[in-house]
């Protein structure tokens, strides 16, 4: 799905992955990772939880945020110097990097004035750039997994997150409509990022020299045509650290990937499609104040009875409304993948359970949107407003 993690790492640079690393000042030449602790934030609205509107039955979710009382103001001591493996970097020019957090890390809050912003994957990735367009200044905040970054929210680690939703070449990104699901956060906003891929290598190598090209496999089926020009061999990793250890051996990713790591640009834009955008959800612990002032899309996901025409009716809450429908997706119901259905047959039949996500153009400060889901609710199984937020307008 093009864009979470596609930085490349030479070899020479190894991360152990085990805290995020608070670098206020920026990204500065140090030999090792300091001692860092914790203070604890609490915010009365921090329970608060909407979750738009509820139906009645087979209603999924989970993951509460963490709530709770005021303990007063402790310190935490997240990771011991001695416990952290030093980023050990080839090139004199380049600088040490924050490493992603590992669920493990998830625990508390680091007070600041920054507002830190979570995001997959290592620094240079498209995913940091989404980031940085969405809250310019803010303190990108790296994570292993799409899961810590929603439970960094949740947890007060950070204060929003930055994830893929889609790719207008590679589609969906079904872990995180699933995530979106189980977790409380609440979408506040979109961005759309232009995606520009390049070759990158080693200080030196030659293009006609490579034999071998890593990257995210996304990224490999977005440059395929150009890559097969090359005449070099394609492999997909999840990680691509190491992916420029060889000499014969190149990286897909970003210009800002090859400025971080010390890598040779051999080429820009070799995606095959130049309409190559990512859109990114950004996240939050409480919702905002829909208006309608200007252009908002609102998320919503929901699920059906079985039965003949039942998802046309559902759509047709909006079409009757002209309220314009942006994005539809079903997703297997994990909780209850199933539903069996008693017919004149003797045997039960058995038919997949699904949900339906949708994002449609309207603001739930609309009174015509508010109708259409009350009316969704009249036979819906299960409603779930995932946030109502503005639209992104602006150029990828």
């Amino acid at each position: 799905m093009a864009s979470t993690s596609l930085a490349p790492t030479p070899s020479s640079i190894h991360f152990s992955i085990h805290s995020a690393l608070r670098n206020e000042g920026g990204r500065k030449p140090i030999t090792q990772f300091p001692r860092i602790s914790l203070k604890w934030r609490r915010n009365p609205s921090a329970a608060a939880s909407l979750h738009g509107v509820a139906g009645g039955r087979g209603e999924e979710g989970g993951g509460d945020a963490l709530n709770g009382s005021n303990n007063g103001v402790k310190a935490v001591e997240l990771i011991g110097v001695s416990d952290v493996t030093h980023a050990e970097i080839s090139s004199n020019d380049s600088q040490t990097l924050p490493r992603p957090l590992s669920v493990s890390d998830v625990a508390n809050s680091v007070d600041g004035s920054r507002l830190r912003v979570a995001y997959q994957g290592l620094p240079g990735a498209y995913s940091e750039a989404a980031a940085a367009k969405a809250y310019p200044n803010c303190e990108a905040v790296p994570c292993e997994l799409f899961e810590t970054a929603f439970d960094a929210v949740e947890r007060w680690l950070v204060d929003r997150a930055v994830l893929p939703i889609e790719n207008s070449l590679g589609g969906s990104i079904h872990r995180n409509y699933d995530l979106l699901l189980r977790h409380k956060l609440h979408i506040v906003g979109e961005v759309k990022y232009a995606v520009r891929h390049c070759l990158l290598a080693n200080r030196g190598v030659k293009k006609e020299n490579l034999k071998r090209v890593l990257s995210h496999p996304q990224a490999l089926a977005q440059c395929e045509h150009n890559l097969t020009k090359l005449g070099v061999i394609r492999e997909a990793v999840d990680d691509t650290a190491g992916a420029a250890k060889l000499q014969d051996t190149g990286a897909v990713a970003s210009s800002l990937a090859a400025e971080i790591y010390g890598l040779d640009i051999l080429a820009r834009d070799i995606q095959d499609d130049s309409d190559n955008v990512t859109r990114f959800l950004m996240l939050a612990r409480e919702p905002i104040i829909p208006s309608t002032g200007k252009p908002f899309k609102t998320s919503i996901v929901f699920s059906l009875e079985e039965g003949p025409g039942m998802l046309f009716k559902a759509l047709a809450v909006f079409a009757m409304r002209d309220i314009n429908l942006t994005k539809i997706e079903s997703r297997p119901c994990r909780k209850k993948p199933f539903r069996v259905i008693d017919d004149i047959c003797t045997i039960p039949l058995k038919y997949f359970n699904y949900l339906f996500y949708v994002d449609f153009e309207a603001s739930m400060a609309d009174p015509n949107a508010q109708n259409a889901l009350r009316h969704l609710k009249e036979f819906a199984t299960f409603l779930r407003v995932l946030g109502s937020y503005p639209m992104d307008v602006t150029e990828a």
